[in-house]
C-alpha cells in the first residue's frame, strides 16, 4: 500500500492542474493560480514520500512528469494565450482588422511555454545529471512565474506603470520567449527537494526558502518573479564558487 501513496499524491497534482485549466479557460486567474500552487504542493510531497519510504519507481517518474506537463506546462501556456487574447480584444490599438488579421497568431505564441515545458520534462527524465540538481529552470518555478503576472495586475490595479507594462503584448511575448529559454538553458540550478535533514548539505536551500517567505510576506505576488530571479542568480554564483574551489 505504501508504494502507491506517492503516485496517488501525483494524481492529485494532475487533478489540481485539470481544475486550474477549467478556471484558466474561463479567465478566473486567481482560482487557476491557487490550483497550480496546490498542484506544486502535491508535486513536492510525492517525491518526498517516495524518497523517505524508498519506493521510487520508473512509473512514478513518468507519472510525475505527465502530471507536471498539465499543471506546470499546459496551464501557464493557456494563461499566457488568454492574456494575449484579452489584450487584442480589449485594447483598441491591438484590435484585429482586415489589414492586421495576421496578428491573430500572437496569442498562440503563449503555447511556446507549453512546448518548452514538454521538452524540459522529457530531458529531465533521461538526463542523469539532474539527480541532485537541475539543468534549466524547473517547470513548477516557471509556472509560478507566468501565473504571477495576472496576480500582480490584480495587486497593482492603481499603479499605471505596472498595468501598462504587463498589458503590453510585446512585454508578454518577451516574457514567453525568456521563460522558454530558461526552461531549457544549460544552467545548473540547485534543487529545492530536500532528501535528508542536513544543515551542511542544504543550507543554501534553507536560506533561500527563508528569503522567499520574507519576500512574499513583504511584497506578495510581485515577490514571485523576484524570487525566481534570485534563484537563478544564487545558482550561478554558487556554480562559480564551486568551480573556483
Amino acid at each position: 500500500m505504501k508504494k502507491h501513496i506517492p503516485n496517488v499524491i501525483t494524481l492529485l497534482n494532475l487533478f489540481a492542474g485539470l481544475c486550474a485549466l477549467i478556471h484558466a479557460f474561463n479567465g478566473n486567474y486567481r482560482e487557476a493560480f491557487s490550483l497550480v500552487c496546490l498542484g506544486i504542493f502535491f508535486d513536492f510531497w510525492d517525491g518526498f514520500f517516495a524518497r523517505i519510504w524508498k519506493v521510487q519507481s520508473p512509473i512514478g517518474l513518468q507519472l510525475d512528469s505527465l502530471a507536471d506537463m498539465v499543471t506546470s506546462g499546459v496551464v501557464p501556456g493557456l494563461v499566457m494565450y488568454k492574456m494575449l487574447g484579452d489584450i487584442q480584444e480589449n485594447q483598441s490599438q491591438y484590435n484585429l482588422t482586415e489589414d492586421t488579421y495576421y496578428m491573430g497568431v500572437v496569442p498562440y505564441l503563449g503555447f511556446l511555454i507549453t512546448l518548452a515545458s514538454c521538452y524540459r520534462l522529457a530531458k529531465f527524465n533521461v538526463d542523469t545529471r539532474q539527480t541532485d540538481s537541475f539543468i534549466g529552470l524547473p517547470t513548477p518555478a516557471n509556472a509560478l512565474l507566468i501565473m504571477s503576472i495576472p496576480m500582480i495586475q490584480f495587486q497593482y490595479t492603481d499603479v499605471d506603470f505596472v498595468i501598462d507594462t504587463l498589458s503590453n503584448p510585446y512585454v508578454l511575448v518577451g516574457i514567453t520567449v525568456l521563460s522558454s529559454y530558461l526552461l531549457n538553458a544549460e544552467i545548473p540550478l540547485f534543487s529545492l527537494k530536500v532528501k535528508s535533514f542536513s544543515w551542511e548539505k542544504y543550507k543554501m536551500q534553507v536560506v533561500f526558502l527563508i528569503l522567499s517567505v520574507v519576500l512574499i510576506a513583504l511584497f506578495e505576488f510581485i515577490a514571485i518573479p523576484i524570487i525566481i530571479l534570485l534563484y537563478v542568480l544564487l545558482s550561478v554564483v554558487n556554480n562559480t564558487f564551486l568551480k573556483k574551489v
